[in-house]
């Protein structure tokens, strides 16, 4: 089965949408597919949330989010926000979410 982890860096709403909607392609399609909330992309958990931001929510229930950047959110200053929407901590790598765990699982990385 094919594995594709999104690492989204970006804090562009709609760049971040086109990685939520690929994650659900594929999973709808019969593969493995994770996101990581890292960099800036973790100001947007906050406005996804306060939105009821209807693709994330099916990502989220579906449960493809991997998880949120600790240092990350803690810098951006949505740390709380990010923890209260139930995502997942990820600190890895010196405190940031890292990419070696998935490709030592055989995920292809996407970083948008």
């Amino acid at each position: 089965m094919k594995k594709v982890l999104f690492y989204g860096m970006t804090g562009e709403k709609m760049c971040f949408n086109h990685i939520l909607l690929n994650a659900l392609d594929m999973n709808e399609s019969g593969m493995e597919a994770k996101i990581i909330f890292e960099g800036a992309s973790v100001k947007l958990i906050p406005v996804f949330e306060s939105e009821n931001n209807p693709i994330y929510n099916k990502a989220k229930n579906a449960g493809l989010i991997a998880g949120f950047c600790v240092a990350c959110s803690k810098v951006m200053e949505v740390y709380e926000d990010c923890v209260k929407a139930g995502i997942p901590e990820l600190s890895d790598m010196n405190g940031h979410a890292g990419m070696k765990k998935y490709i030592q699982e055989d995920y292809e990385v996407v970083s948008m």
